[in-house]
């Protein structure tokens, strides 16, 4: 039976991934994930496939005490309050648009420093808004195997480029293509899986420096194809039926 291999989350948007042992699954998706994001000085969302060096960058985000400490990778680390201020904002995410709130903090010289020119954080206020088209997104490792075979990798890709909310193992190559429409079980929550994921530049840098190292997107097209509206599949989207916790190693079962 197919389990829960590693869960990927992160306070802010394209910044290094955390791997928790357990995650709260609400109807929004995983509880604190995707929380904020960055936006250029006019408002538009910036991204790890515009700026993959932001993938250096470990957040970390106090619920308790709502406080956002950022560790950038020469070492320095900054934090302050994460309530967002009186400024908002209305962001596109890829034709969706979001509501925001502009969080001042000690942490705009650091993104500076790091990427060479001024980003600012945003935060969402609606959980959720950060995901993408659906807030839960599921690959199997044996997909990621299957890819770096296809590419000639004799070693796996690192999945961690996909920045999947769940990696499962114990399943075919792409068997979770097979669950759209499908319920599955993941621990206590249930999950409705529907259409697959179109993947983007992101896929093709390495998760921990941001740099590209291997040719996702064309290795995709050339072993899977296009999908119908131009994208390039790999992995499944789902949405929360039911809210519950999963942990690392919990069964993945299908159950309609």
């Amino acid at each position: 039976m197919p389990t829960v291999a590693r869960f990927n989350v992160t306070p802010v948007k394209s910044t290094r991934l955390h791997h928790p042992n357990e995650v709260r699954i609400e109807p929004h998706g995983v509880a604190g994930n995707r929380e904020f994001f960055l936006v250029d000085e006019d408002g538009r969302l910036i991204g790890g496939s515009k700026i993959g060096e932001l993938v250096q960058i470990r957040a970390e985000h106090d619920p308790g005490s709502d406080s956002l400490r950022l560790r950038f990778p020469d070492g320095t680390e900054v934090s302050g309050p994460a309530a967002g201020g009186d400024e908002r904002l209305e962001t596109n995410f890829w034709g969706r648009t979001v509501a925001a709130r502009i969080v001042e903090g000690p942490w705009t010289d650091g993104l500076a420093r790091l990427v060479g020119r001024p980003l600012r954080l945003a935060r969402v206020e609606r959980p959720g808004d950060g995901n993408d088209v659906r807030p839960i997104t599921l690959v199997s490792l044996a997909s990621v195997e299957e890819l770096s075979r296809q590419g000639g990798r004799e070693r796996p890709v690192d999945p961690r480029r996909f920045r999947m909310t769940m990696e499962l193992e114990g399943m075919r190559p792409h068997e979770e293509d097979s669950w759209a429409g499908r319920h599955v079980r993941v621990g206590s929550s249930v999950l409705l899986v529907g259409d697959p994921v179109p993947r983007c530049v992101v896929t093709t840098q390495d998760p921990d420096t941001g740099l590209r190292d291997f040719p996702t997107l064309a290795v995709i097209r050339r072993y899977r194809g296009v999908s119908e509206d131009g994208d390039l599949p790999f992995g499944v989207y789902a949405s929360v039926v039911e809210p519950g916790t999963a942990t690392i190693g919990d069964p993945v079962a299908v159950v309609s």
